[in-house]
């Protein structure tokens, strides 16, 4: 009887930590606004420098001109060994006028985003490929010794 409780103890042990390794790992990259910070910019009130107080600095400003200001935020969903799982992502722009006030505020979620389809063409380069063997072999002789340079003695001499 001790025995086959040793078993089912046992095994109930290799369960747990199976179950255990296979539970999910949370992590979150950027800056995940909530509701209650977005509703602290009002448009045609709030100044650059008031959303740089409650929001933080931005992720990136616009390219080309830097009268917006973008806050990016994700969040995955990794088990054990596969591939992380986008489970939500905010990415907020902050539009100013030229008086450095907030004109507009835009929130965009994960449902907004789309997909783009990867292109799996190669571009063409200039020049031959060699293999292996042709890069092992074509590297020897072309090594030159380094000159040799005299060695300075410490003894007298002059």
């Amino acid at each position: 009887m001790a025995r086959a409780d040793l078993t089912t103890l046992l095994a109930a042990g290799i369960l747990t930590l199976t179950l255990g390794a296979c539970s999910s790992t949370v992590a979150t990259r950027g800056n995940m606004l909530d509701a209650q910070q977005l509703s602290t910019l009002q448009p045609g009130v709030t100044t650059r420098d008031d959303v740089a107080a409650s929001l933080g600095t931005p992720t990136a400003t616009a390219t080309f001109d830097q009268s917006t200001w973008y806050y990016i935020g994700q969040r995955t969903e990794k088990t054990a060994f596969f591939m992380p799982t986008v489970v939500a992502r905010k990415v907020v722009a902050v539009h100013f006028d030229d008086k450095g006030v907030v004109a507009k505020v835009d929130a965009l979620g994960l449902e907004d985003g789309q997909t783009i389809a990867m292109v799996d063409r190669q571009t063409p380069t200039a020049g031959k490929e060699l293999t292996v063997m042709e890069q092992m072999l074509g590297n020897l002789g072309r090594f030159n010794p380094a000159p040799r340079t005299p060695s300075r003695g410490t003894g007298g001499g002059r």
